[in-house]
């Protein structure tokens, strides 16, 4: 029996209403903010839940005061258990509200990373390894995190867009809009309140990357209806802004290099990782209150974003059956409900009409899916120098902070991108005006198996 064809329309966001909706999930699909949340982040926590904001405000290791916090003297933990009640009664008072709902996951998912890896972040500072953190959440943050999570559809644990990242910027002056100076978080590990710190720039880059989706999801959308009407002119629109969308995102993401040191991004780094395939939590974290059986989960990384991947669905790029791409897929399940949503749409919709044989069909539409395969090209590549520079070169721990093998994962998937341009490039011989792009396919090629295998050399027990 032949599978249902996917819908030929995703219900988007068309329009914002001036204030969020309670019953509205913030990260609902938008063609206005793309896969940023619908309205920005709520900034402070109702009255009930003031102890938690008190901890919050003293745990970084710099505070908004510029005074030592709780991570800067090891303290957090006993101050934890002496201070925060269960407020998971108060939760369900704003079960309603999934604003809220939002802010007390982000809230809390702080909360119970910093609590886990405190002992880990101690021995760093002693120039010692990793370590150990610790095997059991209390239940006065396992059990609200867990409820907040279950009604805000995340995992009980750090996620990149739900608490890290996406759901963590405030604007500084309100009439300024999401200029990338106005841009400040509302939690932070270490220094991150200060906006001129690296662990700011880490994160409001990312914030800034994907102030463009938008963009990139109105592409999107154009191209594959473009291309399910035959209708060439308005595929090419679609396939163009997708080119012009992921170019203004790698102009921004160039922008990390100076906004946040690689000198600087191991030092708060050691408060991202998740429990799955970390040597610091070889039993996984037992949520007090929750289950007395272990929990293991993915941590936080921008391998979660959504617009790669949305990148990936529209153009088709084949992946290998690897375990590399098995961790790929399992990143899935670390989004927001309604992007994974619509990235199965793309998918299918994809599939379905054949969006990237129509493309392959046309010379000039084959000029435009080599270009857009070239902007998934070089935001892979600059990712993969990200790693080099930031982690290969400064630390020896075998995973990145999600739980994939830090050499082999971003290689995977660079590898894919870069098959698939050569396939395009030798199916119509010499693409006009993709000369450059086609040497630099072959030469990052080379440079990428040559610096593989160094690091694999390096790391060999």
């Amino acid at each position: 029996m032949a599978p249902n064809p996917t819908p030929p329309t995703f219900p988007l966001l068309h329009t914002l209403p001036p204030t969020p909706s309670p019953q509205t999930p913030p990260f609902t699909v938008s063609l206005q903010r793309g896969f940023l949340p619908t309205h920005h982040p709520p900034t402070h926590l109702p009255g009930p839940f003031s102890p938690l904001t008190s901890l919050l405000t003293r745990m970084p290791i710099l505070t908004s005061t510029k005074t030592p916090g709780l991570l800067a003297t090891f303290t957090l933990g006993p101050t934890l258990l002496r201070d925060l009640p269960d407020l998971t009664p108060e939760v369900e008072e704003y079960a309603g509200d999934l604003q809220v709902m939002g802010a007390l996951y982000r809230d809390y998912s702080f909360v119970a990373s910093a609590y886990l890896l405190e002992p880990c972040h101690e021995r760093v500072v002693r120039g010692e390894g990793y370590g150990l953190g610790r095997e059991r959440l209390p239940a006065v943050v396992a059990m609200p995190l867990a409820r907040v999570a279950e009604i805000s559809g995340f995992k009980p644990f750090m996620e990149y867009a739900g608490s890290y990242a996406l759901y963590n910027y405030r604007l500084a002056s309100p009439h300024l809009g999401m200029t990338y100076p106005n841009l400040r978080l509302i939690r932070a590990f270490e220094h991150g309140l200060d906006p001129a710190s690296s662990e700011a720039g880490f994160v409001l880059v990312h914030v800034d990357m994907v102030r463009r989706s938008g963009m990139l999801v109105r592409g999107a959308v154009e191209a594959l209806a473009g291309c399910a009407e035959g209708d060439r002119g308005r595929f090419e629109e679609g396939l163009g802004g997708v080119v012009g969308a992921m170019g203004e995102v790698n102009r921004v993401m160039e922008g990390m290099w100076k906004k946040s040191k690689p000198g600087d991004y191991n030092s708060f780094r050691t408060f991202i990782f998740g429990i799955t395939s970390q040597s610091m939590f070889p039993n996984g974290v037992v949520y007090e209150g929750v289950s007395e059986e272990p929990m293991s989960f993915r941590g936080e990384s921008g391998a979660n974003d959504s617009m790669i991947p949305l990148c990936d669905n529209l153009l088709e790029i084949q992946m290998p059956e690897t375990p590399l791409t098995e961790i790929l897929t399992d990143f899935r399940s670390y989004r927001p409900g309604n992007h994974r949503e619509f990235l199965e749409w793309v998918k299918g919709r994809a599939q379905d009409i054949g969006l990237k044989e129509y493309a392959l069909q046309s010379r000039d539409s084959a000029v435009l899916y080599l270009h857009a395969l070239n902007q998934v090209r070089d935001f892979r590549w600059r990712h993969w120098c990200f790693t080099r520079e930031y982690i290969l070169k400064k630390t020896a721990h075998p995973t990145a902070t999600g739980g994939s093998p830090i050499v082999l994962w971003l290689p995977n998937q660079l590898r894919a991108v870069l098959d698939q341009m050569t396939s395009v490039n030798s199916l119509h011989g010499d693409l006009p005006g993709c000369e450059e792009i086609v040497s630099l396919v072959y030469s990052q090629r080379k440079s990428l198996e040559k610096e593989v295998e160094k690091y694999c050399k390096e790391r060999k027990p």
